[in-house]
């Protein structure tokens, strides 16, 4: 079942059990698909294209999420991180950091990376393996980690 039908699926479920936070997460990351499918000109995207919605659809919750913690707006904290709750039941299972770890060390080898100099090359070819199923911003930290 595609991202799409998932999302029309819970969005029926939740109109039913009458949850409006929920479904309005669910209406603006359906019409972030639609417009990315109509960006492209597709009828329907493929499943790495859905993921890559979802992903950016979630990197901005958590981004407005941090800067509302920092101008302590807790109203919109909440709001933000029950969103960002709703996102992550969608996204794949997340690797966890030592098994992130163990895909850039094979990446950094597979790349003949040496230096930080590399470090574009490790990134190119290692992101599409964790795409969606890991933290950008983590893969970072533990490439910068090993090319030093």
């Amino acid at each position: 079942m595609s991202l799409l039908e998932q999302f029309n699926q819970d969005m029926k479920q939740a109109m039913k059990n009458k949850e409006k936070d929920k479904l309005a997460v669910i209406r603006m990351v359906k019409a972030a698909l639609q417009n990315e499918a109509i960006k492209f000109g597709k009828s329907e995207l493929s499943e790495e294209e859905e993921l890559t919605v979802l992903s950016r659809e979630l990197k901005q919750r958590k981004d407005s999420l941090q800067e509302f913690k920092n101008a302590n707006r807790l109203d919109l904290v909440e709001k933000t991180q029950a969103e960002i709750d709703v996102l992550v039941d969608y996204m794949p299972e997340q690797l966890s950091e030592e098994e992130i770890l163990e895909i850039v060390k094979q990446t950094i080898s597979e790349v003949n990376a040496s230096s930080k100099a590399d470090m574009g090359k490790v990134m190119g070819a290692l992101m599409p393996k964790v795409k969606g199923k890991a933290d950008g911003s983590l893969v970072n930290k533990l490439v910068q980690q090993q090319l030093s």
